[in-house]
């Protein structure tokens, strides 16, 4: 899976909100400067290429939706993440967190209780 720009992240955001939409509908979720109507256009079809999104026709008009949940690819992006600045360690990525006092102990015992929730 290629990874996705900046811009094409936003546009996916503004789909798994949405569910399914047409251009016009996602230009409208921006705030002001809008981005033209041609530039999410292009991007969303890029973003077809990639296999992100797929679409509905309607004549001559699309109406898109997302081909990956979010959760999916939060994973996948947060692993990249972590390979490419953690050496692949979570346990890196966690300490780097609490050392930059980012990560109270209250938070890391949360995120331990519900890490062992997930685990039984």
């Amino acid at each position: 899976m290629k990874p996705l720009t900046q811009a094409e992240e936003e546009i996916m955001q503004i789909l798994w909100q949405l569910e399914k939409a047409f251009v016009k509908e996602i230009v409208e979720e921006y705030d002001d400067p809008k981005p033209a109507y041609n530039t999410i256009s292009t991007l969303i079809r890029i973003m077809e290429k990639k296999g992100f999104v797929g679409y509905e026709a309607f004549g001559k008009s699309h109406r898109y939706y997302p081909l990956i949940d979010k959760e999916a690819y939060s994973k996948k992006h947060l692993n990249r993440f972590v390979d490419k600045y953690f050496s692949g360690s979570y346990k890196d990525l966690v300490s780097f967190f609490t050392k930059e006092k980012e990560m109270s102990v209250h938070d890391l015992e949360k995120l331990l209780d519900e890490l062992k929730k997930d685990q039984s």
